[in-house]
């Protein structure tokens, strides 16, 4: 777990809130990323639009489309939030599979603080957008009367884990794909001890744990769609909240 750990980027002495560490200058660059893609990258602005210039329309009208399309044309006023959002995400997942690197989204500190912000948001736009209707979103009309307060216990319950799980799935699925590359890594210079053998495997470790980081470059794109849509769709909730 070796490149989980947290320290500071000046000294060993204790870390504090304020200290600034490896998860600040990963999450720092990160921001530096966004802004050169969507600054420098888009300053031209051209009929005929460069690389970067196409892969920051392409990204924004694909966000663009997802909030639109799931919470509506009263959801696009939060566009620009989600999209940052969804860019913070991809780009310190990427990041993260820099040997030597480090993924501040692999952290429950970074993905819970994402999800409780979302959480805080959907839930004050919900009642400040509803007022008390917004409490219709717990209470299930279609089901029989009698199964409706059961569910509505299920429903609260539901609610209030939801940023547990949106942070979890994050955190843990970054967390695991890179633990997941660190084992199959070091099994090389195992096997290169046995002579024997280390002909043979070698090869397959390596192509193993290529295999590997090919895949987390999809889960670290997948993931960050999940997270955005999963906002997308709580933010629905807020909006037009009712079963």
């Amino acid at each position: 777990m070796e490149p989980f750990k947290i320290h500071s980027l000046f000294g060993e002495g204790p870390i504090h809130w304020y200290t600034p560490t490896n998860v600040t200058l990963w999450m720092a660059i990160g921001l530096i990323c966004m802004a050169l893609l969507l600054v420098v990258g888009t300053r031209g602005r051209a009929i005929i639009p460069s690389r970067m210039q196409s892969l920051a329309e392409l990204v924004y009208g694909f966000i663009h489309k997802m909030v639109e399309d799931v919470t509506g044309k009263d959801g696009l006023k939060f566009f620009p939030y989600i999209f940052t959002l969804f860019l913070f995400i991809v780009f310190s997942n990427f990041l993260g599979l820099i040997p030597l690197s480090f993924t501040p989204t692999a952290h429950i500190a970074v993905t819970g603080v994402l999800a409780i912000l979302v959480f805080v948001t959907v839930t004050v736009v919900g009642f400040v957008k509803n007022g008390t209707h917004f409490l219709g979103l717990f209470w299930v009309s279609s089901a029989p009367l009698a199964l409706r307060p059961i569910l509505a216990v299920i429903e609260v319950i539901s609610y209030f884990v939801r940023p547990v799980s949106h942070s979890i799935r994050l955190a843990g699925n970054m967390m695991a794909g890179h633990a997941v590359i660190e084992v199959f890594a070091g099994f090389a210079p195992v096997i290169l001890m046995s002579a024997a053998v280390g002909v043979l495997v070698t090869p397959l470790s390596v192509l193993a744990v290529t295999a590997m980081y090919g895949l987390e470059v999809i889960v670290a794109l997948v993931q960050a769609y999940v997270f955005t849509i999963l906002t997308c769709v709580y933010l629905k909730d807020a909006l037009h909240p009712g079963h």
